[in-house]
C-alpha cells in the first residue's frame, strides 16, 4: 500500500521541487542576478548547448541545495537529483562547488585546483565542462534566459521516473 500511494503521488515530489527552486529568486548573496535566475541561465546554457535532459535537469536544480545550506549546497543538490539521473550527471553536481573553485576559491584562501583530486574519474570532463561553461557564466543580468515555464515539464518527467537511491551504485 506505501509503495503504491508514493508512486501515486510522486507529482508532489516535482511540484515541491519547484516551490523550492522558486524560493531561490529571494538568494542573491552579492551576485548581479538571484539564485533563481542564475540557475535558469545555467539550465539554459547546457540546453543550448546540446546537452541531454538529464544534464539540463540537473544544471537547472544545482544550486538547489542553497534554499537550505551555501556551505554545503551541491551534496543537498545532488541528493536530491541522484534517484532521477544517471551516476556522471550526480556526481558533476556532488563536485560542482570543486570544480567552480577554480575560479574563486583564491578568494578565500581555498585551493583552486580543487577539482584535480577528480582527475582520474570519468566523469572529469562532463563536472569541467558543467563549471566552465555552464555554470560559471550564468551570472549575466543580460543574457537571453529561458523562463522557469520552460524547464517545468522536464522537472516533472524526470521526477516522475524516480527510482529508489539503494538501487543506485554511487560512482564515488
Amino acid at each position: 500500500v506505501i509503495g503504491q500511494e508514493t508512486a501515486a503521488n510522486q507529482g508532489r515530489v516535482a511540484e515541491r521541487t519547484l516551490d523550492l527552486l522558486r524560493s531561490l529568486a529571494a538568494v542573491t548573496d552579492g551576485f548581479a542576478v538571484d539564485q533563481l535566475t542564475h540557475s535558469l541561465q545555467t539550465a539554459t546554457r547546457a540546453e543550448r548547448a546540446g546537452a541531454d535532459n538529464e544534464i539540463v535537469f540537473a544544471s537547472l536544480l544545482h544550486d538547489i541545495g542553497k534554499a537550505v545550506s551555501a556551505p554545503n549546497h551541491p551534496e543537498i543538490a545532488a541528493a536530491i537529483i541522484k534517484p532521477y539521473v544517471r551516476p556522471d550527471v550526480y556526481e558533476m553536481i556532488r563536485v560542482h562547488q570543486d570544480f567552480q573553485g577554480r575560479h574563486y576559491y583564491h578568494h578565500f584562501g581555498g585551493n583552486p585546483d580543487a577539482r584535480e583530486q577528480y582527475r582520474d574519474e570519468p566523469w572529469f570532463d562532463l563536472a569541467a565542462r558543467f563549471a566552465d561553461e555552464w555554470d560559471q557564466t550564468a551570472f549575466d543580468p543580460e543574457y537571453d534566459t529561458l523562463p522557469l515555464e520552460h524547464f517545468e515539464p522536464l522537472v516533472r518527467s524526470q521526477m516522475a521516473r524516480g527510482r529508489l537511491v539503494s538501487d543506485r551504485k554511487s560512482t564515488r
